[in-house]
């Protein structure tokens, strides 16, 4: 549970293991300069104020202006941003973002006339705009925009909303302060006499140890500090659902689940459909727990027995330029306009490679236009999962390098309904790849068993939670209570369909749902599912297909945000109103349950 490798300062590792920041700044006198463009340029914006609905030429004016101010933030963010997370507690890096998010509030203090000028703007007189050739780039986000026209307030009560924005959303805050700050799980004595600490972090580490005692002790200790909690954490989420209710309704939208799907234009019958579809094929998570509960050779199994592998990872070492070399090859069926730019990315100091002190856990795809879309990891050479962490990472990296190519920068940026498609479409290429050349049974069942987790954690799980969500959001809309025993019983009767009847449900987990960071910013879950229901299709059909396919995928990356989420897929090849993509999904799920017992039996 511990680990006793020294972690290096920056200093100390040599600079082609960092990304090269000079394509957004060659140096911080460089970044200074920029700073100093915005602050200066931004008042100029106000000149335009009341302006916009006089001709064609004065709204052009306008928005191209602000293009240029929103483009010089996008690359300091991008910049401050990547900065701050190759050391948070360098004084520097706080400084430098603290500084910016200041400028950059006055920025939209300055420009928040524009959005509501455009709506003022009478429909004849608008549509005589957008058929003016003068504002043909503009057309695509000019009607995005008008559609919130419905939902759109008068300028003064929307000041008002603005103002009591921090005061609506303080549940989050609270949240955040409790489970981070204020809350103390204690220690837990591993079985060699370890004092490990437990903790937020920590927990799932010990989740997945193969020492079912200590797991279960973690389970127990861990949800005890929330029993202890459990009241003022129902109260904060209440608040939170409560303040989605007041939000939609005082912005005209049927419901909370209709003004959150909005933004991407996704119908209400796309989250129906996922719920229905995963509710139907139930029965293959359950077989599934069956034959987990069969291979760890326990006679009941709890929610603390499913995240222990099933199988030991790989044991081999894979230095960072194997795992390119992996990386490429697996992609190598989306051709060399693809995998070229990407190999050459990642060995021309797109990545932060290693692990330094200070620096941000985890790993991330982050780009601004016209710029690298740059990747932060924290590679290990001995953690074989970190090869597929690094091709997740790349199909972010190359959906943003696409979008770039191909589309303007008002329209370049995807919705987080696309951006889990291209990331784990490429885990699904390595996946095929490495399956097709692995030597023995015992690296098959690796990789099989990955990917059932993948689909059991994303797609099954991710979909408990997204009706969860509906469920209480529903029960607050119809005048209902939102009191601690309704969270855990709407939440137990979820475990017990989504766990089955053959499963040992722990009495703490009903309050589980008091503890998903998600649920404070509702209606975001239900994305992980469909992506990964999207790129299990979409990689079939170009692992399957020929050129056509290859170029339904390839214009997929290249569309970015210039249409809405569901006809982007659709002129992919995959129709998320249907359940067929999830299907395909479970039929997946169900040949790979089948293929790890034939591999762990023989």
């Amino acid at each position: 549970m511990t680990d006793v490798r020294r972690i290096p300062t920056r200093s100390e590792i040599p600079a082609a293991d960092t990304w090269d920041l000079t394509h957004l700044f060659k140096t911080e006198e460089e970044y200074r300069r920029a700073f100093s463009e915005l602050k200066d340029a931004y008042p100029k914006i106000l000149e335009f104020k009341g302006r916009l609905g006089e001709s064609a030429d004065s709204l052009l004016a306008c928005l191209e202006y602000h293009k240029q101010l929103e483009q010089i933030a996008e690359r300091l963010s991008h910049y401050a941003s990547l900065r701050n997370s190759e050391d948070s507690s360098a004084d520097q890096n706080l400084s430098r973002r603290a500084e910016l998010t200041n400028l950059l509030t006055k920025v939209r203090e300055a420009d928040s006339y524009i959005d509501p000028e455009i709506q003022a703007i009478p429909d004849d007189q608008f549509q005589r705009f957008l058929d003016d050739s003068k504002l043909a780039d503009w057309k695509i986000s000019l009607s995005r925009l008008r559609r919130y026209k419905p939902h759109t307030l008068s300028e003064a009560e929307e000041r008002l909303l603005t103002l009591g924005a921090p005061a609506l959303r303080g549940h989050s805050d609270t949240f955040s302060q409790l489970t981070n700050v204020d809350m103390k799980f204690g220690v837990l004595k591993t079985g060699d006499g370890q004092e490990v600490a437990l903790s937020q972090s920590t927990y799932l580490s010990f989740l997945h140890n193969q020492d079912r005692d200590l797991r279960r002790r973690a389970f127990h200790q861990f949800y005890q500090e929330f029993e202890d909690h459990k009241f003022s954490l129902a109260s904060a989420l209440s608040s939170s659902i409560r303040a989605d209710v007041f939000s939609a309704r005082i912005r005209n939208y049927p419901s909370a689940l209709h003004a959150s799907l909005f933004g991407d234009n996704i119908p209400v019958a796309v989250y129906d459909n996922l719920i229905a579809t995963v509710r139907k094929n139930l029965p293959l998570l359950h077989e599934y727990y069956d034959l987990r509960r069969e291979l760890l050779k326990i006679q009941d199994i709890h929610q603390f027995d499913t995240f222990v592998p099933l199988i030991p990872e790989i044991q081999a070492s894979v230095d960072f330029e194997e795992a390119i070399d992996l990386v490429v090859q697996a992609l190598s069926p989306l051709g060399a306009g693809y995998v070229e730019p990407l190999r050459d990315g990642l060995r021309s100091r797109w990545v932060d490679r290693y692990e330094t002190k200070g620096k941000r856990s985890g790993a991330f795809s982050s780009s601004s236009y016209g710029n690298p879309p740059y990747i932060l990891m924290n590679y290990r050479t001995d953690v074989f999962s970190d090869v597929f962490t690094l091709a997740h990472e790349a199909g972010h990296s190359m959906h943003s390098w696409f979008a770039q190519q191909h589309q303007l920068f008002q329209d370049y940026s995807y919705p987080i309904f696309l951006a889990e498609v291209a990331s784990t479409f490429n885990e699904e290429l390595l996946t095929h790849y490495l399956l097709e050349r692995a030597q023995d049974n015992a690296t098959r069942a690796y990789l099989v068993d990955r990917q059932i987790e993948d689909v059991r954690q994303v797609l099954f799980r991710q979909t408990m939670f997204a009706e969860f969500e509906k469920q209480v959001h529903e029960i607050e809309e119809a005048g209902g209570p939102l009191t601690l025993n309704v969270f855990c019983e709407v939440y137990r009767d979820l475990l017990e369909a989504y766990f089955g009847p053959r499963f040992s449900i722990d009495g703490e987990l009903s309050i589980e749902c008091l503890r998903i960071p998600h649920f404070y910013s509702a209606f975001y879950v239900y994305k992980y599912a469909t992506g990964i229901s999207a790129s299990i299709a979409l990689a079939a059909r170009v692992l399957k297909g020929g050129i056509a396919e290859l170029g339904a995928y390839l214009s997929f990356l290249k569309a970015g945000g210039a249409k809405f989420p569901i006809d982007t897929l659709r002129d992919a090849g995959v129709d998320m109103q249907s359940p067929e993509p999830i299907e395909s999904a479970m039929k997946l799920f169900q040949n790979r349950i089948i293929q790890l017992r034939e591999l762990l039996t023989e």
